[in-house]
């Protein structure tokens, strides 16, 4: 059947197209990566895939994920591995297939399939055809959408495709593309495709677009139509079924309009059109598929999708010969196929992980598998680094990335097209939903508790609609309406109700007990008015996990200064005179740590006037282009030289990076101890993410967020914590500042621009270790006698040191009487606390374990009490804070020294 192109654009509609590419040499058609895609040969037998299914996720109504582990012997051993596998119920008429595309709906705007399933809000989704990564970014295979052909396939041996038609039948065969151009006298020209890149047609390795006709329509992108083609372009704009421009000779200028398309041509093509279409003649356009294997045309009006690939792999339930050469794209790989069971019923979209958790497949591999899954007919998809599956969660709004990519965590490839699961089902009733909230909460925390719900289609709900109760099961947590706040340590099952339905989450509300360390994230900070010091508390328990903890729940003392501690900052008001340290100590149920503030000296670390190392780019990866140097400063820093960095990350795929490398790859040495840094940045509003990268003396790097977003234009001073990057080892260097542009919503940021940044300021805290201590003291003790000796003059103890079980104990008070500091008892809960210089220690009666700076440990021995006296190890505490200590056994006489 053919169709009138003209009448079926819809101008503004977002068409989820793919992306055909198409280097054009005298060579054969190439992915990079995968080689060049000739030649045919028959599938190799494979060895048996032994699978188990290890899950089934509903998405939506007629969708389910299907998990599964495989293994299979390789070279005498066995290999394992993940696959997901996404079941579509055709016959159920909630759900529906579609392609997806890049930005906008255009072609030639490569897009991650995280990024489609997003804007064109598919339920899930994987990569789709195959693409030349040179060229514009089109697929090599046709595309269609609702009945629309967006791309048609290329004249290639052996590439199959995978369609559904309208009356949710699949189908997967060979086809060629049949058209003409119809002129108002009557006349006609064969047409060769649509919206397709340029390449060497096979068997014949011929120029696709020499003495040939091409329809580009709204779809396409770019203003070029194709790049490289190797032929000089006549081309005339039809709106409306009427030639309203022609160009002989050279392209017209600009894209495509909304719901026009043109006529491309060269050549015998480009005679015809100079004959024939005219401006204001009219112009019909009429074409089809056809089946290679049948010769039958296939109108693609009756098409509900459709989507090219590359090989067969299962035809009749059986492993297929392949119908085109493989060897390009063979080894152990991710990979993506789609195929369909034999009643029709089902479509399967099956991707293989090739990650740390699995070891890929090979393509006879995958044959067999989807041959054990019940596949009748099936193909082979683009794979690799381009293998990607969204899914959503139930009660979630969006698809998420269902396994890690061949790139690691959440990095994925920019490709030209993809196959989404869409749902048509209407609002339902509520069927089921989970409560989101933490699982282990801190004795006073408080933490609100939300609900994902979903309809009985599977579909996602709003909280607003679901609105439950909220009933714990205990006294261990108070409720306020969907607020819960920990009164006392223990488990609690919390229960929410809404419509009949209920679902439980159980909840656990910690005890100091529980916790192994305490960490705020900072470990020093300035001691100054007005400072803010963000806080980042971490609870480490026992059982290996960390809860992030409020600030604001933890109970504070503050020595030396005061301040209060608010949204997660603590806040300094004003200084103790005379004070030369600060304390902030934070505790937990008596578990305590401490931050230390001392009189912070500010260096002005770089400010470019004087830098006489070299300053170089580094794009990443190699498509990344720009200048790092260092010059005048622009605007108000007119006067100053600051160190520019100019970037254009126009070309390349996926997350892209502009370095200025400082001294080389030496790096400039930063400031010992700092605690935090503050730079003056010329913004450009790209949104790029702005980074620091620091490598410490022990090789570790750490990555410094110096803005998450360039959103500003014009200076701005920026001011950065770096207490919260853990301890970084000194002495450190800084290597290199650089933008970074992600790939996830790369369309929201700018491709090119440029940065200044100058006067670079560390700020490094005294050191408290010994700040104010007392220095040089030597102190003597005797087993049984109550005379101290402190740098040989005498005192009076009230209590004597006394051996149990191999250790010395004495009371507290006469280690920080001689040798600075403080300490303090709890007679309720038996807990000594001991504070000197930067080192706080904490020790419970009858207890080995202690803390040190909020980090529990094990002793050998214990605090005792003797005759209503609380007597403490004497070598476990001097050592923990930092003093040395002798033992002379003769004498039995213990002796410290700072």
């Amino acid at each position: 059947m053919n169709k009138q192109f003209s009448k079926t654009f819809k101008a503004g509609r977002k068409w989820m197209i793919a992306v055909l590419a198409g280097a054009l040499t005298v060579q054969p058609l190439a992915v990079p990566g995968w080689g060049a895609l000739t030649g045919v040969r028959s599938a190799v037998a494979a060895e048996a895939v032994s699978i188990s299914k290890t899950g089934e996720d509903i998405i939506t109504s007629g969708a389910k994920l299907l998990s599964y582990t495989y293994s299979v012997p390789r070279s005498g051993k066995t290999a394992t591995g993940l696959a997901s596998v996404v079941q579509v119920d055709l016959t159920n008429p909630y759900v529906k297939l579609d392609v997806m595309t890049g930005r906008g709906g255009k072609f030639t705007t490569l897009q991650t399939v995280s990024g489609m399933a997003k804007e064109t809000q598919a339920v899930a989704g994987v990569n789709g055809d195959y693409f030349n990564t040179a060229a514009d970014g089109a697929p090599m295979g046709a595309q269609v959408s609702d009945g629309v052909l967006m791309s048609s396939p290329s004249e290639l041996n052996g590439m199959y495709a995978f369609g559904v038609t309208k009356g949710h039948k699949p189908l997967i065969d060979q086809y060629s593309f049949a058209g003409t151009v119809k002129a108002a006298d009557g006349s006609t020209f064969e047409l060769a495709g649509i919206n397709q890149a340029s390449y060497m047609t096979e068997p014949d390795k011929t120029l696709s677009h020499a003495d040939a006709m091409y329809i580009y329509t709204d779809a396409w992108g770019n203003a070029e139509r194709p790049k490289n083609s190797s032929t000089t372009p006549s081309e005339a704009l039809v709106e409306n079924g009427v030639v309203t421009q022609v160009s002989q000779g050279k392209a017209l200028p600009g894209t495509v309009p909304a719901g026009a398309y043109i006529l491309r041509a060269h050549g015998k093509a480009a005679s015809y059109m100079k004959d024939h279409l005219t401006v204001g003649a009219k112009v019909q356009t009429d074409y089809s598929l056809v089946s290679k294997t049948t010769g039958q045309p296939l109108d693609p009006s009756s098409l509900e999708v459709m989507i090219g690939g590359h090989t067969i792999l299962v035809d009749n339930g059986k492993a297929a010969a392949f119908s085109r050469s493989t060897s390009s794209i063979g080894g152990y790989r991710a990979r993506t196929a789609v195929g369909y069971s034999q009643s029709g019923q089902y479509a399967y979209i099956v991707t293989v992980q090739d990650n740390a958790a699995s070891s890929g497949m090979s393509l006879a591999e995958l044959q067999n598998f989807m041959v054990s899954l019940g596949i009748w007919k099936g193909i082979n998809l683009d794979g690799g680094g381009s293998t990607t599956m969204v899914t959503r969660p139930l009660g979630e709004q969006q698809a998420q990335l269902t396994f890690t990519t061949e790139y690691g965590g959440q990095t994925q490839r920019a490709v030209v097209n993809g196959l989404g699961v869409y749902t048509t089902a209407p609002a339902g009733q509520l069927k089921g939903f989970a409560i989101s909230g933490k699982k282990q909460l801190l004795i006073g925390e408080t933490a609100t508790y939300g609900v994902k719900g979903y309809d009985t289609y599977y579909n996602p709900m709003t909280a607003s609609a679901i609105s439950p109760t909220w009933k714990p099961s205990n006294a261990n947590v108070a409720v306020s309406g969907n607020t819960i706040t920990a009164k006392k340590a223990g488990k609690v099952t919390l229960t929410a109700s809404s419509g009949g339905v209920n679902t439980t989450l159980q909840v656990e509300v910690l005890g100091a007990d529980s916790l192994s360390a305490l960490s705020l994230g900072a470990t020093s900070a300035p001691l100054k008015a007005g400072a803010s010091v963000p806080l980042n508390v971490n609870a480490t328990l026992k059982s290996g996990g960390t809860v992030n903890v409020d600030a604001s729940s933890l109970n504070w003392e503050f020595v030396g200064f005061k301040g209060s501690v608010k949204d997660g900052v603590l806040n300094v008001t004003s200084v103790d005179a005379g004070a030369q340290v600060g304390y902030a100590i934070a505790s937990y149920e008596g578990f305590k740590t401490m931050l230390t503030l001392t009189n912070a000296a500010e260096t002005d670390w770089e400010n470019f006037e004087n830098a006489t190392y070299p300053v170089t780019f580094t794009g990443t990866p190699s498509g990344v282009t720009g200048q790092a140097q260092i010059k005048a400063g622009s605007d108000s820093h007119a006067n100053s030289k600051v160190l520019r960095i100019d970037y254009d990350m126009t070309a390349g795929t996926g997350n892209k990076y502009a370095y200025a490398n400082l001294n080389g790859s030496s790096g400039k040495t930063l400031t010992s101890g700092a605690s935090s840094m503050s730079l003056d940045v010329l913004g450009d509003s790209s949104y790029n993410w702005l980074r620091a990268e620091v490598v410490g003396a022990d090789g570790k790097t750490v990555y410094v967020d110096l803005a998450k977003s360039v959103n500003f234009t014009g200076w701005k001073t920026l001011n950065v914590n770096l207490n919260q990057y853990g301890n970084i080892a000194y002495p450190a260097k800084l290597k290199r500042i650089y933008l970074v542009n992600l790939a996830e919503g790369q369309d929201e940021r700018s491709a090119s621009g440029a940065v200044e940044i100058d006067n670079i300021k560390t700020s490094a805290p005294a050191d408290a270790g010994s700040l104010g201590l007392p220095s040089g003291i030597k102190a003597n003790m005797t087993v049984g006698s109550k005379t101290l000796q402190v740098n040989g003059k005498s005192s009076a103890m009230d209590a004597a040191p006394v051996v149990q079980s191999g250790s010395t104990y004495l009371p507290v008070k006469y280690i920080t009487d001689s040798f600075g500091g403080a300490s303090g008892w709890d007679a309720k809960t038996g807990a000594i606390t001991v504070r000197r210089g930067d080192r706080l220690l904490v020790l419970n009666l009858n207890k080995k374990d202690y803390i040190l700076n909020g980090v529990r440990k094990t002793s050998t021995s214990a605090p005792i009490s003797v005759s209503n006296r609380t007597l403490v190890p004497v070598r476990l505490v001097s050592e923990q804070l930092g003093l040395r200590v002798k033992w002379e056994q003769e004498t039995k006489t213990a002796t410290i020294e700072s």
